[in-house]
């Protein structure tokens, strides 16, 4: 990985931080309605799986999607307008925070119900699959969703078929507010999918190094025809499930520990200072950041301007975000018709047949 992927990925989790952070603003002063599942300790995951793929291949998210849609190439003034419910969302308003979608970025899709990602990325990766494309299909889920009768079905479909589908499963602990331990029999999910002979590896979802190398890894077996891939990535969310959720369930020492480990703000410190050294780097052993400032420094440690630089640019271009936003008009009736008839007379089918 050279020193402008590393930049890009840094930049990339510095934006992710920054717009869900503006989000939680905005829901607390009312201008964001509904639910809101933020993002904040998890930015390595979606930052090292998308960096990992390509522009061709599909993705299928769950409601906490905002980040994976920015990294997906979204503009984040349309992710942010479709949060306030703005005809200039991504979605025209209408969708919400739950409910990105991205045709032209092959974004499948936010989808608000648990263990509703697994049949839409099993359709799919049967139509990749049946016209014989060079394409993978990602499939975000938590650790809550591997209880639902959807993940067997479709693990086992997939298997069956050798379908170019990628199950990621983004494991922060807890299913809403239920600890992993109280809810699952078993709790290194990876082993599931040996049940279905699909392969499968466990990583740490706070190392963004080592999120991008394991899911290089499995595209690059599912390009090579070897069917499906399963990785399990070991996350933390700092925040509650939702914006309604004050996450008082969480032990404080568990939630100081994680945060201690934070990927973005170690990774920020270790670049904007020299290399600490072989030995300080045992003596502070192999957590997610010192990891990730291993490789930073390695390939060539930014300085204190550029990433004082990009750090006003991200908070420019999320404020600039928040403010088209509020600017927009929401969506009126005349916006709302033409969605409902929209592919009324299979116009979408037909483009595709095209």
């Amino acid at each position: 990985m050279d020193r402008a992927q590393m930049t890009d990925m840094l930049r990339d989790m510095l934006r992710a931080r920054a717009f869900e952070e503006a989000a939680a603003q905005g829901y607390a002063q009312g201008n964001i309605a509904g639910f809101l599942h933020l993002y904040p300790g998890e930015e390595a995951v979606a930052v090292g799986v998308l960096h990992a793929a390509e522009p061709g291949d599909y993705v299928v998210s769950t409601y906490r999607e905002h980040v994976h849609a920015l990294v997906r190439g979204i503009p984040a003034r349309q992710i942010m307008a479709e949060l306030h419910g703005k005809k200039t969302g991504i979605s025209g308003g209408m969708g919400g925070s739950m409910h990105l979608f991205d045709k032209k970025r092959r974004f499948l899709g936010g989808y608000a119900i648990v263990g509703e990602t697994f049949p839409i990325a099993l359709g799919a990766g049967y139509a990749v699959a049946y016209r014989n494309l060079p394409e993978a299909v990602l499939c975000f889920f938590g650790d809550g969703a591997v209880n639902q009768g959807t993940f067997h079905e479709s693990l086992n479909m997939a298997a069956l078929w050798k379908l170019p589908i990628f199950f990621i499963c983004e494991n922060n602990h807890y299913q809403i507010g239920t600890e992993i331990h109280r809810h699952s029999a078993i709790t290194e999910v990876y082993k599931r999918a040996c049940a279905y002979g699909i392969p499968a590896e466990k990583a740490d979802g706070m190392n963004v190094i080592a999120v991008y190398e394991a899911a290089e890894r499995a595209l690059e077996r599912i390009r090579a025809g070897d069917g499906p891939q399963f990785l399990e990535l070991e996350t933390y969310r700092y925040r509650g499930h939702s914006m309604a959720d004050s996450g008082s369930y969480r032990p404080n020492a568990e939630l100081n520990a994680y945060q201690a480990n934070d990927p973005i703000a170690a990774a920020v410190h270790e670049a904007e200072y020299p290399y600490p050294g072989i030995e300080a780097v045992a003596a502070a052993s192999a957590n997610s950041v010192t990891r990730f400032a291993d490789h930073c420094c390695q390939e060539g440690h930014l300085d204190d301007a550029t990433v004082e630089r990009m750090r006003r640019e991200v908070q420019e271009e999320v404020a600039d975000a928040v403010t088209f936003a509020e600017q927009s008009a929401a969506p009126d009736m005349e916006d709302a018709w033409k969605a409902f008839r929209s592919n009324r007379r299979f116009e979408t089918l037909m483009e595709v047949a095209r």
